[in-house]
């Protein structure tokens, strides 16, 4: 089951059509629920517990059952697997929640770990900076990222300063804090572009959507990209 999330749904369409184009591509057959709404983060980091418990439990009842729930975005993902589990420690009656949290993977993670795709045919020449976004630390998003984009033929895959640098965004962060959560995702955003890098690539589009803002509004150049949409691309030019 594909939870495509509300930036997708608003933002990044293509990013959800080269989800669904990945998975099928690995053998898999994607259900994606059209009732699907969000997963309940954006209340849940501004302190509405009683909405966010309400969205939570209505995502789970839309994804119930016992299929994988793939999520292409490790912050989304988190919310489920972590961020539910703060919200629901003291409740009695979780409903489905408990189970969502079991059965939700980041995208990335899935692909590497639950189905075991090591290597993606292709080839891509071009100088990749990976973003590894604060929601995916301590989880195997990051190193699932690099095994399958470093494995595809013409990719270097560059280092960028202070790695674990905040882009800044953090959601409803960058709303109550704008000027703040600029000011961070100009050091990350700078960091990346000492290393003249032909893509900025993340699993967070929120990550993306905030410094390609960021880059656009100073007329730099850099292009950014979901990691998946470079995996689809690739498949692509080598058809």
């Amino acid at each position: 089951m594909l939870m495509a999330t509300c930036l997708s749904d608003v933002f990044f369409a293509d990013m959800a059509k080269a989800t669904v184009e990945v998975l099928e591509s690995v053998g898999c057959e994607v259900i994606f629920p059209e009732d699907q709404t969000c997963c309940g983060q954006p209340a849940f980091n501004s302190g509405d517990f009683p909405a966010a418990e309400k969205v939570s439990r209505y995502t789970a009842d839309v994804f119930a059952g016992d299929l994988p729930v793939i999520v292409p975005s490790g912050s989304c993902a988190a919310m489920h697997f972590h961020g539910t589990q703060l919200l629901f420690e003291d409740k009695q009656d979780t409903g489905e929640v408990e189970s969502l949290a079991g059965r939700t993977w980041e995208l990335f993670d899935f692909l590497v770990n639950g189905l075991g795709v090591k290597k993606w045919e292709g080839e891509l020449n071009k100088r990749i900076a990976l973003h590894h976004s604060c929601h995916t630390r301590g989880t195997d998003t990051g190193a699932a990222m690099e095994t399958l984009l470093g494995s595809i033929s013409g990719i270097e895959l560059v280092k960028v300063g202070t790695p674990e640098q905040c882009c800044g965004f953090g959601g409803t962060f960058s709303v109550t804090f704008p000027h703040l959560s600029g000011e961070i995702g100009q050091v990350k955003l700078e960091s990346v572009l000492e290393q003249s890098p032909d893509l900025l690539v993340s699993a967070d589009m929120s990550c993306l959507m905030h410094m390609g803002g960021l880059a656009e509004k100073q007329n730099m150049d850099i292009e950014t990209r979901h990691a998946v949409q470079v995996l689809r691309d690739v498949s692509l030019a080598s058809q």
